[in-house]
């Protein structure tokens, strides 16, 4: 078990974690107030700093990410009002809505879904009323596509723009780094594991696992900037920073790339 120092020091620079998954968990539910969930996910991140056994060789963020969601699952199920047969209902009218949405090319009204379904326009204003309260569990597959209200096909391409950047910036990493986040993050593998079949030392994929989370800061912060240019976390030069960002124009939609483009000139 770590000492209380290096426990103190896991909680101190795991902190912004608890905030990134508190704001991503409030953004899909937005009724659940974001101090309650940052609350929650600061007492799961002490108590996973006590628990936390360094030689299991399992990075302590891949572990406190998934206690902290964990917690954040069980205070979700302690608020859920919706039974089985409220919940049948809501999925029901809400894939009807979005497959009429598709065909039509506009958002359905609830007089279309009502007509589509059999039932009184009342019982569709109700159910959708219900979508955009219900609370989802963190560890139902479906939670990742739920959100607290039902968007409009502007508002999913939107989110889809967001997946596509991050997939993009990713895929985009130099292969060394692109190796070691899809199995720390994605394959959750021991860092000790990866480190004998990359042939270097434990701390040689620690080092680079935490430069691959600078440079995807660095492009997720270019991709949401707001007029100045954003303040670079990275420690590679200037020239490998550009090259990251032109491979992610180089593979993404023309919004994306102008975006990149403008941020890694020739």
């Amino acid at each position: 078990m770590p000492s209380r120092a290096e426990r103190n020091l896991l909680i101190e620079s795991n902190l912004p974690l608890v905030g990134y998954l508190a704001a991503e968990t409030h953004s899909r539910a937005t009724h659940i107030p974001r101090d309650e969930l940052a609350a929650v996910g600061a007492l799961a991140l002490v108590t996973a700093a006590d628990a936390f056994d360094p030689a299991l060789g399992v990075p302590f963020g891949a572990y406190a990410r998934r206690r902290i969601l964990g917690a954040f699952a069980d205070e979700m199920r302690s608020m859920d009002w919706a039974s089985r047969g409220i919940r049948k209902r809501i999925k029901e009218t809400v894939a009807v809505r979005e497959t009429l949405t598709a065909g039509l090319g506009r958002t359905a009204t609830p007089t279309e879904v009502a007509t589509a379904m059999g039932v009184t326009k009342d019982v569709v204003v109700e159910a959708l009323g219900d979508a955009a309260r219900t609370v989802t569990t963190l560890d139902d597959p479906a939670a990742r596509d739920v959100a607290t209200e039902i968007p409009l096909p502007e508002e999913s391409a939107l989110v889809g723009e967001r997946r596509d950047i991050l997939e993009q910036a990713v895929a985009a990493l130099p292969e060394r780094m692109r190796r070691i986040v899809q199995a720390v993050y994605f394959d959750e593998r021991p860092v000790k594991e990866i480190a004998e079949e990359l042939g270097v030392t434990h701390s040689a994929v620690s080092q680079q696992r935490s430069e691959a989370i600078r440079l995807l800061r660095d492009a997720l912060d270019r991709y949401f900037a707001e007029g100045a240019a954003p303040t670079t976390t990275t420690r590679v030069s200037a020239g490998a920073r550009d090259a990251y960002f032109s491979r992610i124009a180089d593979a993404s939609s023309p919004r994306i790339a102008d975006i990149f483009r403008e941020a890694a000139p020739a």
